[in-house]
């Protein structure tokens, strides 16, 4: 079994958000060609043999770019290949809760996701607050980026201490996976999964074959049972990230760890 913790299935309003401008160049992709529809998510996902994607509800300052009812829909036509991570207006932290429960039930939606850079908003910013609150009482991983930023936003966000520190030690029942690696703070990321038993991590937006030698490192040891596959779909497909899967010499059970049983574990599949 394989699942992709972090795909969405973008909208027009998203594709046309300026910031992308850096992902679609590197990709040689157009923002029509960034619209995948479901049936070219599953086939994507067929191509791939992955069996569940999590698809990311988007909420900025612009409003929704992806919202909790077009993710639901989206769920609901494919309930066996996928299920959601809602999302919600950081300005209003109390709505954000109300949406949150009204969304999040452990079957359909499995989780919450923030983009803090979207936001320009570190995640221990005092308007996250009653979200992680509401996450610990739905027993539900907070998702969120770590490290740089690829669209034309500032990184600075997604440094991880202090940071995200701050709020695992704040919340220590809290679940966190963060998307996207962590590079350049590698270190830091180390440093979080020794402190914290309920850190993780996704390697989303990145291909396997490209992913950091000292990140690889740490897959193969400290990051064994923390580690999760994700494309960032539709930026990068399935079969595009898996490329170089055997290069990276995991043992099997490192592998089904990697691919699916870590995230059975922490998202309840």
């Amino acid at each position: 079994m394989i699942v992709d913790v972090w795909a969405q299935i973008t909208t027009e309003r998203m594709a046309r958000a300026p910031w992308l401008a850096t992902l679609l160049r590197w990709t040689g992709r157009t923002e029509t060609s960034f619209l995948p529809t479901q049936a070219s998510t599953l086939a994507a996902m067929d191509a791939g043999k992955v069996d569940i994607a999590l698809l990311a509800a988007w909420y900025g300052p612009e409003g929704p770019l992806i919202s909790n009812e077009e993710v639901a829909a989206q769920v609901e036509a494919a309930p066996a290949r996928f299920r959601g991570l809602a999302s919600a207006d950081l300005r209003d932290p109390m709505g954000a809760v109300r949406e949150i429960r009204r969304w999040v039930d452990g079957k359909a939606f499995v989780g919450v996701r923030f983009v803090p850079w979207l936001w320009d908003l570190p995640p221990n910013d005092r308007r996250y607050y009653p979200i992680y609150a509401a996450c610990i009482e739905l027993g539900v991983p907070f998702c969120t980026q770590i490290g740089h930023t690829g669209p034309l936003k500032r990184s600075e966000c997604g440094r991880l201490i202090p940071y995200l520190e701050d709020v695992l030690l704040d919340f220590p029942e809290l679940v966190v996976v963060g998307g996207h690696v962590g590079f350049p703070w590698l270190d830091e990321l180390t440093t979080l999964t020794i402190k914290f038993p309920n850190f993780f991590v996704d390697t989303s937006a990145y291909a396997l074959h490209r992913l950091p030698k000292a990140f690889v490192d740490y897959m193969m040891a400290l990051g064994a049972s923390r580690v999760m596959f994700g494309t960032n779909w539709p930026m990068l497909s399935h079969a595009q990230c898996l490329k170089g899967l055997e290069a990276l010499g995991l043992s099997e059970e490192g592998r089904k760890a990697f691919l699916s049983g870590n995230a059975r574990r922490v998202f309840k599949l």
